[in-house]
């Protein structure tokens, strides 16, 4: 963290690319590494489509104790602080691998969210969706019979194209990407810093761990999310 680092101030297009170590400082548990929740539940048991086509009531008590856990934390000075430069800086982007909602808590809009969200429902019998904010939320029957399920990305589900076709566009054009709190393990998702990095933006990483795309980023910040958000913020 020498003097050649940059300001983001100087920056008009910026990406911030956030995963799980970002929402940890609000107490919100990591899914991989020692401690994570899936070093404690088997994704077979409670986050697939074959343990929901099984037990559709297991998984959404797992689920909805997601949510309870979620919903008592809150959004941390890192949050706020890039929502509060996409607000000064219209042009700036948010992609995140969180299925949280810290984001738009915090104040955020319009949050590419790679992996969905924990407040939304989907049906793939019929393709609807839609925002659900109550708990618990329990299993429940679409209008067309089949059941709501999280409108999150399980293990063994696609993205979504149309979502990483938004995620793409904005880093494509971005001059600045700031990579928070992503273990760079999450494939395809860990590969969209590198369309930035080809195309000769500024990129920074903030993490407390080095990661596989480390070595790749222009600047490595090493600490909290929170102290290295402040720093860069001014």
């Amino acid at each position: 963290m020498g003097s050649d680092l940059p300001r983001l101030e100087d920056f008009e297009r910026i990406v911030f690319f956030t995963g799980a170590g970002l929402s940890a400082e609000s107490g919100i548990p990591t899914y991989r590494g020692s401690g994570g929740l899936w070093a404690q539940y088997d994704y077979e048991d409670f986050a697939c489509q074959r343990a929901f086509d099984r037990d559709p009531a297991k998984v959404w008590t797992f689920h909805d104790e997601r949510r309870e856990a979620v919903a008592a934390c809150e959004p941390n000075l890192a949050h706020r602080i890039i929502a509060k430069i996409q607000r000064e800086k219209t042009a700036t982007r948010i992609v995140t691998q969180n299925i949280d909602g810290m984001h738009q808590r915090a104040g955020a809009v319009d949050v590419i969210e790679l992996h969905g969200s924990l407040w939304r429902v989907r049906c793939d019998a019929c393709g609807a969706e839609k925002e659900d904010l109550g708990l618990p939320l329990l299993p429940k029957r679409c209008k067309c019979g089949a059941w709501w399920r999280p409108a999150i990305v399980w293990f063994e589900d696609p993205l979504n194209f149309d979502v990483v076709e938004a995620a793409v566009r904005a880093i494509e054009a971005c001059d600045c990407l700031v990579g928070i709190g992503t273990s760079g393990e999450v494939y395809p998702a860990a590969e969209l810093p590198l369309i930035a990095m080809r195309a000769g933006a500024v990129t920074l990483e903030i993490n407390p761990e080095e990661t596989p795309l480390s070595p790749l980023y222009t600047h490595v910040l090493r600490g909290p999310a929170t102290e290295m958000m402040a720093l860069l913020a001014g």
